[in-house]
Formats: C-alpha cells, structure tokens, sequence
C-alpha cells in the first residue's frame, strides 16, 4: 500500500467511524468507552474479552456492531456440557444404502464475529477448541482443515459474579485477547435513557455501512501506519515494566506482580494504538495513543501476587503506576 492509498484510506476510516457510532447509537444508549475499544480491537484485528455484570448490554453491543459492519454474526452459548463439535461442526453420515458418505456441517464458529457468550461456562477442552480458531483462523476436522471467513474476530464475555461451576481461562489463554474491556453500571442520567428507549414502540434499525473486503483493507492500512522509533520503545519498556525480574521494574511491580506481560503485549499496544490513530484519521500513533489503550491491553497480562490481593490491589492499579 503507498502513501497515497494509505492517506485515501485512513480518511475512509475516519468518515466510516462517525456514520458507524450513529448507527451503533442508534441502539446502545452511552457505553462510548466500551465502544472505542470494541472498534478499535476490530480495527486491528484482534479478540475481545468483555467482562461485566449481566444486563449490561454484552450480547447486544456485539450483535448491533456485527449488522452495522454488516458482518454475518454467530453466537455460541457456552455451558458445562457443550462440547467442541457443537462450535466446529462435525462429519455426520448422510444418505442410506451405498450412497451414505460423511458429510461436514459447518459450527457456528463459521461467521465474520462470534460472540463467545460466557465463555468461562464451559471446560478447557472446549474453550481450547475456540482458542485453537482464534489462533489459526482455521478449523481441524478429521484430516482436514477448513479456513474460517475474514475477518474472524471472537468477542468472548465472561460475568465477575457466579464463579461456582466455572472454569476460568488459564494465562497463556487470556494472552491471545487483545483486549480487556470492562463493562460497568450506566450512570442514573443514562439508565433512565436507556429505560425510556427500550419501553417503548419504536425499534431502532441498524444499517450495514462496510463489506468485509472493506474492513479487511482498513486492518491492512492500519498496520501499515508508519511508527516512529520513540513511540515502539515506549511501548516495549511499558510491557517490559509489569515483569517483576526486569531491572527496570519499579519496588510496587516487584511488591505486587508475580508475572507480568509478555511480548504479545507489546505486538498489541501497538497495533492497538495504529488504530486508535487510524479512527482518528492521524498517520502515525503516539505515546499518548499507547498510554490511552494501555489498561485493556494489559489489565488480563499482569498476575496480581498474595501481597496485592491482601492489599485490596487491582491490576488497573498497577498499570496506573506504570503510567505515573
């Protein structure tokens, strides 16, 4: 992609996100926070882990931004018992006589964006099987691997409450989100919108702005934004500092981490803040683009020690030590 075509389409992008929030607002009553993450891990291509309590609008937020991106939209409800074939699809034998032969039928997985609905429901064997797709963006069946559509992006939910009969996600799990993004309670000017809204006759409707060859060449410009040298570094001594062994880690991050971020870390800090830049119609992120997606990039990395959890510690305030 060259300059010209780069400018052309980041320009694009900065005009598509205003129409895309109207749409978006159509339906969801404030949330502008959760929205700019949301957009700006699609952007760059990467999942989402969306954690509040329930009836905050989790499932609704992702299948109103799937039809306004107009991306096919799947959503698994993730429980005890289901198993990995019900998210893949399986070979399931067809036809009688000797004209019966196996035959795949395609899993919900198959769509542009999957809404992984509580995803901490369901056991390791098939939360891997989802991470496996996120990971490949490819589906294994028998001796066979499928490619998923693009773009592929799972925005999987999870509930703080309820923990008993849960199977939390393991670390080297979480690390594949981009992503952390904390849903919280509407403030009482925005709850009674949203009541008053959502009690009446009227339906908002959603209109489809994109294809996805169009967002696919938004993600492709937004990791051809050019990086200035400062800004990578910035981002590889921020990720670098939330490991307690580091020479560089503060006396709080040795006091109160027992691990910290890993390289992935880094990758996504900044392709995060390529698209932050992006949406914003700038050619080149900054520092402050870093430190602006620093808590959802990094709030899942960061490993809280005994020392933390005893002090009423939160990964966010560890980052915001970071920052100062």
């Amino acid at each position: 992609m060259n300059s010209e075509q780069l400018i052309t389409s980041i320009e694009q992008l900065k005009d598509s996100r205003h129409k895309l929030l109207e749409q978006i607002h159509n339906v969801i009553i404030g949330q502008d926070r959760v929205i700019e993450e949301v957009l700006i891990g699609l952007f760059a291509n990467g999942h989402l882990l969306i954690e509040g309590v329930p009836g905050l609008a989790k499932t609704l937020l992702i299948s109103t931004i799937a039809k306004a991106l107009n991306l096919s939209f799947g959503r698994i409800q993730f429980t005890p018992d289901l198993m990995p074939s019900d998210i893949t699809g399986s070979d399931i034998l067809v036809g009688s006589g000797q004209d019966r032969e196996f035959r795949y039928i395609k899993g919900p997985i198959f769509a542009n964006i999957i809404l992984a609905d509580e995803i901490n429901r369901t056991p390791p064997k098939t939360q891997a099987a989802l991470l496996q797709a996120m990971q490949e963006y490819a589906v294994s069946s028998g001796n066979q691997t499928r490619p998923l559509p693009l773009p592929f992006i799972v925005m999987a939910t999870q509930n703080p409450i309820e923990q008993e009969g849960t199977y939390p996600l393991p670390e080297a799990q979480l690390d594949r989100f981009m992503f952390y993004v904390h849903i919280d309670y509407p403030d009482r000017e925005t709850e009674l919108e949203i009541v008053k809204s959502t009690t009446g006759k009227a339906q908002p409707e959603v209109t489809g702005l994109f294809t996805a060859e169009q967002i696919l060449e938004a993600q492709a410009a937004v990791r051809s934004l050019p990086l200035a040298d400062h800004v990578l570094q910035y981002a590889v001594d921020l990720a670098r500092r939330t490991r307690p062994d580091s020479p560089d880690a503060s006396a709080e991050i040795r006091k109160w981490v027992s691990w910290g971020a890993g390289p992935r870390a880094s990758q996504n800090l900044i392709l995060a803040a390529k698209a932050r830049a992006a949406l914003d119609g700038r050619l080149s992120p900054s520092e402050e683009d870093i430190r602006a997606v620093a808590f959802p990039v990094l709030s899942h990395r960061i490993l809280l020690s005994f020392t933390a959890e005893a002090e009423g510690v939160k990964p966010r305030d560890v980052i915001t030590s970071l920052l100062e």
